[in-house]
């Protein structure tokens, strides 16, 4: 991560006594919001793929527990969050990526993985959340809103960029009075976004720096503060929460 994006946010003490429960929280996002939560007075459950950047992260971190595991695997997840003991109060979800390929290199078995696998997995977050998440908790999901702007390579990010927030807000109704919400989030300078532009990284830090209004590069700081925002406020479910620097805004 680049220095752009430490910003203050979560107060000490903001989330004393409450339990946060981080799905990706190995790397990027997910590992500076847990970051954030700690730092706020939470307590933590950290889920990720990798076991070996989970231990990692609970060296650092001191979770109350750890899971290895891949959340698109929805039994498993439920599981999971079932079998958690007593209530917790809040759960991120930043398990998976955007894929950006082509119609004619598209593998259709993979695509239909990538689209219906997402939904399901925050189906099944939700649904295991029910009577496992304390009443006025709440459920965060990461998106994303590249998809928002047509393009040769979008086409199931674009999709499911359309379909998160509708399925969120439907949510947000089933499973009250446990709140919902989804952090759209425009390019965040994280490892994710390391691997997928290769070399051409710095000079997409580069251009961002030139060209959005915040005259910086959104960092995993900045969404981790909002994060831990939605968990306090409380007031806030069932929308979506841009968070891109103002990158919508230019014209391409």
């Amino acid at each position: 991560m680049s220095g752009d994006g430490a910003r203050p946010g979560g107060a000490p003490g903001e989330l004393g006594g409450q339990t946060v429960v981080v799905m990706g929280g190995s790397a990027g996002i997910g590992l500076e919001t847990a970051r954030r939560v700690r730092a706020a007075g939470g307590e933590l459950v950290l889920v990720a793929r990798d076991p070996e950047r989970l231990r990692r992260a609970a060296d650092e971190l001191r979770p109350l527990s750890t899971a290895a595991f891949d959340a698109f695997d929805t039994e498993r997840t439920e599981r999971f969050l079932d079998e958690l003991p007593g209530r917790i109060d809040h759960v991120l979800v930043t398990a998976g990526s955007p894929a950006y390929t082509p119609l004619d290199d598209l593998d259709l078995t993979d695509a239909g993985r990538d689209f219906g696998g997402r939904l399901a997995m925050v189906l099944a977050v939700a649904r295991a959340s029910r009577g496992k998440v304390r009443p006025g908790g709440a459920l965060l999901f990461i998106g994303g809103t590249g998809g928002r702007r047509p393009a040769p390579g979008m086409a199931v990010t674009g999709a499911l960029t359309a379909a998160l927030p509708a399925l969120v807000a439907n949510l947000a109704l089933e499973v009250a009075p446990v709140r919902v919400c989804l952090i759209a989030a425009g390019f965040v300078d994280t490892p994710l976004s390391a691997s997928l532009l290769g070399d051409r990284l710095d000079a997409r830090r580069e251009e961002l720096r030139r060209t959005l209004p915040i005259g910086r590069v959104v960092g995993p700081a900045d969404v981790a503060a909002l994060a831990v925002h939605l968990m306090v406020n409380d007031a806030l479910t069932g929308a979506t929460y841009d968070i891109d620097g103002g990158q919508q805004l230019l014209a391409h």
